[in-house]
């Protein structure tokens, strides 16, 4: 079962902060400056934890990753957004 999260992310340093972006294009759809949509099942998320870890300081950096819940059934638009328009991320197969 496939769950929407919304990541965010607060990095100290400019080089760890392209790496960690670089390893979350990987995984999700990128929204504004450092957050990203991913719509993953556990085990993609499981990997995303693990590469993250593998990049972040821990004394410095922040993630926050936050579960919305599964996709199924999921309104399109469940997001309220202020000021500029919110496009939300369209639903598309992903082929691995």
């Amino acid at each position: 079962m496939r769950r929407l999260y919304f990541v965010t992310y607060d990095i100290r340093d400019p080089k760890r902060w392209r790496r960690v972006y670089k390893t979350m294009k990987g995984f999700g759809a990128h929204l504004q400056l450092s957050v990203f949509q991913c719509e993953l099942p556990e085990m993609d998320v499981v990997k995303m934890k693990a590469a993250l870890v593998e990049v972040i300081n821990h004394q410095q950096d922040h993630v926050l990753i936050v579960d919305l819940g599964p996709t199924e059934g999921r309104p399109i638009k469940s997001v309220e957004s202020l000021g500029q328009a919110f496009t939300p991320v369209a639903r598309q197969a992903h082929v691995v």
